[in-house]
């Protein structure tokens, strides 16, 4: 039985945020004491927030970062400074609690959710990692399609459970992020394609390969392309000819958590890659997405174009985990703070120069 009917039904499920309630909330900033907009983009984040949770009082009560784990058959063209099997070491990392995304997680009060998508080798089994495997990693897609369409479709739709269960528990904030060898080389592939880039100016150096194998990296995108010849206005498509069972599966989160109007805090660029993916299946996802952090690879910065979104922080990060994520979470936090703590001119007894 195909998927694909379970997947167009969450995707007609998704609507638009409110904007009226963004309306609203920036009328009880304006009423703060302090010159209207002074407070900048933690204005804007509690707007956004106030028009994806439909009420001009939006909180965050609980918070997940979703780390999703996968493995990519490109890897052994020699595209990645790592070797494949560290796919599944640093997932054991992040269930013991020892990676950077762990460290600042627990920095912003967030949950991290660690989950085996597709990794080569499978993991002994332990609570703190969410089995969900769709394959044992996907193919080399320099010699067809990475994995099946159906594949592609069942690893969108655990994504989207998963991001449904942490609503229905109380989770209203979800930041993604990634674990992959060779998910760069992923992600660049789909980038050129989806927003008709040379694939040069959208590939970096990854995990710090040298200006070789970036040049090597290159010419095995290109191979890619020209041997699946990849659908640019098929979001699907191009994500089962060229992406990654972790991409395709954080894309779910972001369609399950806009189907439950949850903000979700994009990392860098795998996890942007994801949202985009995402968006071309439904525009209205946009308006969920609150963009962390800029990354230092060059396909990052035409992502976020392409998603209309302005990162919060450019702090030269490019890690993936979801630590960018988990770092702009103390931003959401704060513009929360203010709406909610603020005292008002009419409350402190102060003139309003703004009347």
């Amino acid at each position: 039985m195909s998927n694909a009917p379970i997947l167009a039904a969450l995707c007609a499920s998704i609507e638009p945020v409110e904007k009226r309630f963004s309306d609203l909330t920036q009328k009880r900033l304006d009423a703060k004491t302090k010159p209207r907009g002074s407070l900048g983009r933690l204005e804007d984040l509690a707007c956004q927030l106030a028009s994806v949770q439909r009420t001009a009082t939006p909180s965050v009560s609980s918070k997940a970062v979703v780390v999703m784990g996968a493995d990519h058959g490109v890897a052994e063209e020699g595209v990645s400074a790592y070797p494949q099997e560290v796919t599944a070491q640093m997932l054991l990392n992040f269930a013991r609690g020892g990676a950077g995304i762990n460290v600042l997680a627990r920095h912003s009060g967030a949950r991290v959710v660690v989950v085996d998508i597709g990794v080569a080798h499978p993991l002994p089994a332990m609570p703190e990692i969410f089995s969900q495997r769709v394959r044992a990693g996907t193919a080399n897609f320099t010699k067809g399609p990475a994995m099946s369409l159906d594949e592609a479709t069942r690893a969108v739709l655990v994504g989207a459970s998963l991001a449904s269960q942490l609503a229905d528990s109380g989770v209203n904030l979800i930041g993604i992020g990634e674990m992959g060898i060779a998910n760069t080389t992923a992600s660049s592939a789909m980038t050129a394609v989806l927003t008709r880039t040379a694939v040069e100016e959208v590939t970096g150096l990854g995990t710090g390969i040298d200006s070789a194998t970036r040049t090597r990296k290159i010419d095995v995108i290109r191979r890619a392309i020209q041997v699946n010849r990849p659908d640019a206005k098929n979001p699907m498509d191009v994500l089962h000819k060229l992406g990654g069972l972790e991409i395709a599966g954080l894309a779910g989160v972001v369609l399950g958590a806009a189907a439950r109007q949850t903000a979700v805090v994009i990392d860098g660029f795998i996890a942007s890659v994801a949202a985009l993916i995402a968006t071309r299946m439904v525009p209205a996802v946009a308006g969920y997405l609150i963009a962390s952090h800029r990354s230092v690879e060059i396909g990052h910065r035409v992502v976020l174009v392409e998603l209309g979104r302005m990162p919060l922080l450019d702090l030269g990060l490019r890690l993936g985990e979801g630590t960018g994520a988990a770092l702009a979470m103390n931003l959401i936090d704060a513009a929360v703070a203010v709406l909610s703590e603020m005292a008002t001119f009419e409350s402190a007894g102060v003139t309003d120069a703004g009347r």
